[in-house]
């Protein structure tokens, strides 16, 4: 049941993306997913929004399987690894659209370091 719960999170999440996005358009049918794709891929036109799509699938996928919270602390140590300073990772979680719960055990994992 985890499994497939996983599953519907991760292609669940881009199809509601699709979904918002054609409802926007304002228009029906086949004219409403191509021009919600364009929109989704911006300056890349249909192909960008295709790949933003993507994306969307992997970074579900990862927090369904992995959690939220470890999938930030990866891309802290990740930003540690290409020698970002603590004091520039802090100031990058403080600008993180998150809750402040969040923030404060982001702050505490990289007060860890040393």
């Amino acid at each position: 049941m985890d499994k497939i719960a996983g599953q519907i999170a991760g292609f669940g999440i881009p199809g509601l993306v699709l979904i918002v996005a054609m409802s926007a358009t304002g228009f029906a049918g086949a004219a409403a997913l191509t021009t919600a794709l364009a929109a989704l891929g911006g300056p890349l036109g249909m192909l960008g929004g295709i790949a933003l799509l993507g994306v969307l699938v992997l970074i579900s996928k990862a927090i369904a399987e992995y959690g939220f919270e470890a999938i930030f602390k990866a891309v802290l140590s990740e930003l540690k690894k290409k020698g970002k300073t603590k004091d520039e990772i802090l100031e990058t979680i403080e600008g993180y659209p998150i809750s402040s719960e969040l923030k404060r055990s982001l702050k505490e994992y990289i007060k860890k370091w040393g």
